[in-house]
């Protein structure tokens, strides 16, 4: 009898089963199982595809990266024309970190099989990640057309459109997504996300009702209830987006409470071994990077638009290359940072300087500098002298009630998160400013403090400023920030395109409620 099963052609009936059984076996966590059957209809059909494919998806669950790397290279060497090969060989090169080679390869598996949506989404979805929201657009368009079903695709379709600034667009698609789900969380979260155009009371109604039921998973529940918090405050019900904020942040907490006290380790450890670093071998090196640093919704990424309007800054978001060169070399050197600093040396430095601007070297091909808005990399500003000397480091701070409440209201994905207690939040911010006031203290033409109320109250004379701290000549388009056409890939994607205000003040309304916000700033 003939198999129906193209990817299984070339088995026979016992073969075929012995592979199904295998995926059932991955998909429950049965590594030995599947490794068992696998290898046995290899031994009898070597280099059979779908054979192969399940062996690199099964080193892939296993955390085995390098192995199932060799192993999809090695199927589409035998099978160069097999989209779906190629599209899961995509996908280990991401795992391993080679975003250039993914995108790559899922590019190759949508020629090959354009009406697969599968290597549309993954492309879409790397692009999306790496800033070029304009292709992801489209493509994510594409997945969409084809999987109306795949829900992913269409928010992540949504989320590019935000990001580019085209927000009924956006609202259009989220909207769809809920009449089809309604308990969307992720529909619920980019609405509202999008400051300037408000959710409805019938919103507020059919939130509240999705609420009650037991059947919500809580991923879902979780962001409808930020989403519910927001949404009562801008109706100005202040006790009430407090319980929901509350509720939302507790179930979000209670997935992985974040420690303070790891926290303060870290940072001591960190202030005492970058107290004495190695004179620079390139003092100039890094002088392309503007690096923006602290705490999230503090106006850092008001200070990157503003930066990214001028025509010789590219503004590239949040990156996460610094941190991933400081965990590689954790990693290489078999031990955790920052305890590796003291034996690093001044060629070291510049090894890992150059890595960086290696990494980075995309967002320079059209200006000759760019900004990394990554807000933790604070915790790594006590290396810059030695890594990137030549590099500023803008590090913007706002009224501290109103950055620790700004976070308790925005939901993180990154977890454990501080912003989910606001003891937790009031020890972030401690321990940050106090981290970055000795790390600046140290390093006082290269690390420089920003201050969001000293932009809003004068907003022309520090734009002059600040141009002039990262030795930038004055362009007037820097004033009108909010015209720039860029990718905004944060949670102010809607407040930076729109002109400065001075009235974004909310924590007072709040009067007794935030007193443990308060109690925890004031803490010694």
């Amino acid at each position: 009898m003939t198999n129906a099963e193209p990817r299984m052609a070339g088995l026979d009936a016992a073969q075929v089963a012995e592979l199904h059984a295998a995926a059932r076996a991955i998909r429950d966590n049965r590594p030995d199982e599947a490794r068992r059957r696998i290898d046995g209809v290899l031994a009898a059909v070597p280099g059979h595809a779908e054979a192969l494919r399940l062996s690199g998806l099964l080193h892939g669950r296993r955390g085995e990266r390098a192995k199932a790397l060799d192993v999809f290279r090695h199927a589409v060497e035998l099978h160069p024309d097999d989209a779906l090969l190629i599209c899961d060989l995509g996908s280990a090169q991401a795992a391993s970190g080679d975003t250039d080679a993914a995108i790559a390869s899922w590019r190759r598996a949508a020629e090959l099989a354009p009406q697969e949506p599968m290597p549309w989404f993954n492309l879409g979805r790397s692009l999306q990640q790496r800033g070029d929201s304009e292709e992801a657009v489209g493509i994510l368009h594409r997945a969409a057309e084809l999987a109306p079903a795949m829900v992913p695709a269409r928010i992540l379709l949504a989320d590019a459109l935000v990001h580019l600034g085209r927000f009924d667009e956006a609202i259009a698609h989220y909207r769809d997504v809920l009449r089809q789900y309604p308990a969307c969380g992720d529909a619920w979260r980019g609405l509202s996300s999008i400051r300037t155009r408000a959710l409805t009371d019938a919103d507020a109604v059919q939130l509240e009702t999705l609420l009650r039921r037991r059947d919500i998973v809580d991923t879902d529940r979780i962001a409808m209830g930020y989403a519910l918090g927001r949404l009562e405050e801008d109706r100005g019900r202040h006790p009430q987006a407090f319980a929901a904020l509350s509720a939302a942040n507790a179930a979000l907490r209670a997935r992985a409470p974040w420690s303070a006290e790891a926290l303060r380790g870290y940072v001591d450890a960190a202030l005492v071994a970058t107290a004495d670093l190695p004179a620079p071998l390139d003092p100039s090196l890094g002088h392309e990077v503007i690096f923006i640093v602290g705490l999230p919704r503090s106006g850092s990424t008001l200070f990157e638009q503003i930066l990214a309007a001028h025509p010789e800054v590219e503004g590239a978001s949040e990156l996460p290359d610094l941190g991933q060169i400081v965990q590689e070399e954790s990693s290489r050197r078999g031990q955790p940072y920052p305890q590796w600093v003291a034996q690093a040396t001044a060629e070291d430095w510049l090894r890992l300087g150059r890595d960086y601007l290696a990494r980075t070297a995309r967002w320079r091909a059209k200006r000759p500098r760019f900004t990394d808005k990554m807000p933790e990399n604070w915790k790594h500003a006590g290396i810059l002298r030695a890594m990137l000397p030549g590099a500023t480091v803008l590090e913007v701070r706002r009224d501290p009630l109103e950055t620790g409440w700004s976070c308790f209201r925005q939901q993180f994905f990154q977890l454990p998160h501080f912003s989910c207690d606001l003891a937790d939040i009031g020890a972030y911010l401690r321990i940050c400013g106090q981290a970055m006031d000795a790390w600046r203290a140290r390093d006082p033409q290269h690390i420089l403090l920003q201050r969001y109320e000293d932009l809003v109250a004068a907003p022309e004379e520090r734009i002059r400023a600040l141009l002039d701290a990262c030795g930038l000549p004055f362009d007037e388009r820097c004033l009108d920030f909010h015209a720039a056409t860029r990718s905004v890939r944060t949670a102010s994607a809607a407040q930076v395109r729109q002109p400065l205000r001075a009235d974004t003040a909310r924590a007072a309304a709040y009067g007794a409620l935030l007193d443990p916000l308060r109690r925890a700033l004031a803490a010694d």
